[in-house]
């Protein structure tokens, strides 16, 4: 596509009918005029008028969509569940009423040393979801929690607590993972990322598709049931992304990952719509109707994900970006580079660059948010500073000719934006830096240089791409283009096209990539191997073979 370049959040005005809308109500048409017309009344949490559910009455498991936990503080863990007898139908099998859930965190997974009980309201205003923030815990330990309701019980989860802020940390071990299109296979990495032993998750983008999905479920090509007709449409409504979400959720291997760590997501494109840039879309849509669009995939991606009140959307605005740390091993930075960032120059394909890309009034992270993060980095006092974020980072040239294409969508087509925020770690004296990416369904490492066209220049950092769980399908371990990726990007280390995930070890002498593999994921039950291990030395940035 090709837009008018211009700045994000332009129109208050607009910006304004969508906050409104968002708390008000919610979209149930494409156009913002039907939108407004059929607005629902939704308070916010605490202020719902609506009777409350006897819960005796409930005769239906209500925790088909699991549990989760997120965030992990050093005295505090955010605990996650959604009730649903009937996942697949838009109220989920529940009346317009609040439902009391009872939840319990213990030691020990059989609940004998109970350590915090307590009860919270599902409101219908949002869709039943229950976030539960337990606080005075102690810091860098696992907890085990669960929810009931009536005579239902949930699975039990396990999370834990981040290590007291300061404390010398010997060692973290982490996963990285990203985009997941239900239709396209089965999330068989996260039911062996279920059994790894990991002490937190990090979800970089795209944990859901706005794709229909047919009665089949795609390249799932179910035989044993067919979805419902609604799923087999584009997202557009608050209703639309809340059933994606439940679908999504009802798959019995991811629920197993969020029951068994931590997650601490942020999201991509996908979860609103392909490619958006700010408050452009991906189409000639109007932007009012897109701000409208945008506050119901907001609102849904809050409702069913582990995050604190503080990321609690405003309408079409959410603060997502955050900082997390990990005793003094590791310090976090969480970005969002969709919300805030400038419309793609060229196009958001492939292309060759312009000036455009060059032009330091275009941002990929918004002023703000990039100014927060060299803040962050100049009061960091943490070994390494790790930075989970969205889209490739890194130089990505894809040909061996001069000039060479590479994407408007990605950091390559904010070259000024990603010039800031490498003279930011530079004048941070940031020694270790690793950034945590998803978005391109392939595994890469990449040595992040000073100067991407000299490949003699000083080595700064280190970019982790996790692959996909699903998109892509099966792929390959050298897909057609590998050789001349390796050619063309001297600084590229690894290119491996198949799904999975990324497991990083942090430690005090050096940290350790190992990019565990599936060799297919359009039929279940695929074995996970180690593609390749690779390890960067604290103090001395680059990636070598384990």
């Amino acid at each position: 596509m090709t837009h008018a370049a211009r700045p994000p959040q332009h129109d208050p005005e607009l910006r304004a009918a969508a906050r409104h809308l968002g708390r008000r109500g919610f979209l149930t048409a494409t156009g913002a005029a039907a939108a407004l017309a059929f607005a629902v009344g939704l308070p916010a949490a605490g202020a719902a008028s609506a009777a409350e559910l006897d819960a005796a009455r409930l005769t239906d498991n209500p925790f088909t969509l699991g549990v989760a936990s997120g965030d992990p503080l050093p005295g505090s863990v955010l605990l996650w569940t959604r009730l649903a007898p009937a996942p697949y139908e838009p109220d989920g099998g529940l009346p317009a009423e609040r439902v009391t859930v009872h939840w319990e965190l213990a030691h020990d997974e059989r609940f004998r040393r109970i350590v915090r009980r307590g009860a919270a309201p599902a409101h219908p205003e949002f869709h039943h979801t229950v976030h539960v923030e337990v606080t005075h815990l102690a810091p860098g330990r696992p907890y085990y929690y669960r929810f009931r309701v009536g005579r239902w019980t949930s699975e039990t989860g396990r999370t834990r607590t981040a290590p007291a802020p300061g404390d010398r940390t010997t060692a973290l071990r982490l996963a990285a993972v990203s985009c997941q299109a239900y239709h396209d296979g089965y999330f068989t990495a996260y039911g062996h990322l279920a059994q790894d032993d990991v002490d937190t998750v990090f979800h970089l983008g795209d944990y859901l598709y706005e794709y229909a999905v047919n009665s089949a479920g795609g390249q799932r090509r179910y035989t044993d049931r067919v979805l419902p007709a609604h799923f087999n449409r584009e997202t557009l409504t608050l209703e639309d992304y809340r059933l994606r979400y439940a679908l999504y959720k009802s798959d019995p291997d991811l629920r197993a990952a969020h029951a068994a760590h931590p997650f601490v997501v942020t999201w991509d494109d996908h979860e609103t719509e392909n490619n958006y840039a700010g408050d452009t879309p991906e189409n000639t849509v109007p932007p009012e109707e897109f701000l409208l669009r945008r506050a119901s995939a907001y609102r849904a991606y809050w409702e069913n994900q582990p995050l604190r009140r503080p990321q609690r959307p405003d309408g079409p605005d959410m603060r997502l970006y955050r900082r997390l740390h990990w005793g003094d091993l590791a310090q976090f930075d969480i970005l969002d580079t969709r919300q805030y960032r400038t419309n793609q120059a060229y196009g958001d394909g492939s292309q060759i660059p312009g000036p455009e890309v060059d032009d330091p009034a275009r941002t990929m992270t918004g002023e703000t948010q990039e100014r927060w993060l060299l803040d962050g980095w100049q009061r960091s006092r943490a070994l390494w500073n790790v930075v989970p974020q969205q889209v490739v980072f890194s130089q990505r040239k894809f040909d061996l000719t001069e000039p060479s294409r590479v994407s408007m969508d990605a950091w390559d087509g904010y070259r000024a934006s990603r010039r800031r925020v490498l003279d930011g770690a530079r004048a941070a004296g940031v020694e270790n830096l690793m950034v945590l990416t998803g978005d391109v369904h392939v595994g890469y490492g990449f040595d992040i240089k000073e100067d991407f066209d000299d490949p003699a220049s000083r080595t700064v950092g280190t970019e982790i791409v996790a692959t996909s769980i699903a998109s892509g399908r099966d792929g390959a371990d050298r897909p057609a283009n590998w050789d001349t990726y390796m050619r063309a990007n001297p600084h590229l280390r690894f290119y491996n096209g198949r799904r999975g995930y990324v497991a990083v070890t942090l430690g005090r002498e050096q940290a350790r990539a190992d990019f565990r593999t599936v060799p297919y994921v359009t039929t279940p039950g695929a074995p996970v191997t180690t593609a390749a291990s690779f390890v960067t030395r604290a103090g001395e940035p680059g990636l070598t073979p384990a």
